[in-house]
């Protein structure tokens, strides 16, 4: 009798065991945060793989914390993102997250979203357009950027000073930041300098290759003499590059980019364009999360965040496992 206490007492205590160790992965089961509505993002293109880094990372940063995003491409269209925050308007959506196509086009509703009581942030591209209300600026410090782009040009350039065509896309508050900056460094060194740089053209880049490939042609049938070409960003920069090849005048003329995308830094390695300040996209995502976080929370966020470039020239390339 005994003996069969002993096994019914055994096999109560190891059902009991089984028992509480599944109590204890209970928690773990329910750990997935609560449904807190979804976030709306309109993005400048998804065709640029930089916004896709962007959107990307937001969402996934975003369902960590129990947020559903829908990403959509403005397709540098100010009328369509207009329409898409519009509709995040009437989706209640609990943010939206824009980088503007058009910062001053933008800024009719953004003010209905205000009036809605939905907080709007903008990442990369900023809107710094009066009668608006933002939580949130995330952005890469573009006129840093732009200058740490002058000193490239200087240095690729060196004694000899010439000729150098600016690729722009003037649209986008980004990149007028950039030019800005890089204009600054540039004037600064003609102040002192023997050999000046000068800024013969400004032309428009589209922030894309075929339009930053046909400007460069104009570029230089403009200036046979050109020696530099400042790109604000990678696609502008590879159709210059490949223009610049066309005419066999790549071994004549230096590019500077901006961005550091995957591309870009491979064209760096291979000595097809001579630098780049890079922004990190998933950096930005991350910290708009953030701050959405910190405001469903009652906590105060900062009215901009500037994330610092970082010149990449072939040196790191030549280190970079991610290349080729």
């Amino acid at each position: 009798m005994k003996a069969h206490w002993f096994h019914f007492t055994s096999l109560a205590l190891l059902l009991l065991a089984g028992c509480q160790k599944q109590t204890e992965a209970l928690p773990t089961v329910l750990s997935k945060p609560a449904h807190k509505g979804a976030i709306g993002i309109s993005l400048l293109t998804l065709q640029n793989p930089f916004f896709k880094v962007i959107g990307d990372t937001i969402a996934t940063e975003a369902a960590k914390h129990g947020y559903d995003t829908v990403i959509i491409s403005a397709d540098n269209d100010p009328a369509r993102q207009a329409n898409h925050v519009k509709d995040f308007i009437v989706k209640k959506c609990v943010a939206i997250v824009l980088s503007p196509c058009e910062s001053r086009s933008i800024v009719p509703v953004i003010q209905e979203a205000n009036a809605a009581g939905i907080p709007v942030l903008t990442v990369d591209i900023p809107c710094n357009e009066p009668g608006v209300k933002l939580l949130t600026q995330v952005a890469t410090d573009n006129f840093g950027g732009g200058k740490e782009a002058g000193h490239a040009m200087i240095e690729a350039l060196g004694a000899m000073g010439g000729k150098v065509a600016i690729l722009h896309f003037k649209q986008a508050e980004s990149c007028r930041l950039r030019v800005k900056g890089f204009r600054e460094v540039i004037d600064a060194h003609n102040a002192n300098a023997a050999a000046k740089i000068n800024l013969v053209m400004e032309l428009d880049g589209g922030g894309a290759k075929d339009v930053g490939y046909k400007a460069a042609e104009d570029a230089l049938q403009a200036h046979p003499d050109l020696r530099g070409v400042f790109a604000i960003n990678d696609p502008s920069a590879l159709g210059a590059r490949a223009a610049l090849e066309k005419a066999n005048k790549a071994a004549q003329v230096v590019i500077v980019g901006f961005d550091g995308q995957p591309e870009g830094k491979q064209a760096i390695k291979e000595g097809k364009i001579y630098a780049d300040p890079i922004q990190f996209p998933d950096k930005m995502g991350v910290e708009i999360v953030r701050a959405i976080v910190k405001h469903s929370k009652g906590e105060d966020v900062p009215k901009e965040l500037l994330i610092p470039t970082s010149l990449y020239r072939k040196a790191d390339a030549q280190k970079d496992a991610s290349l080729k």
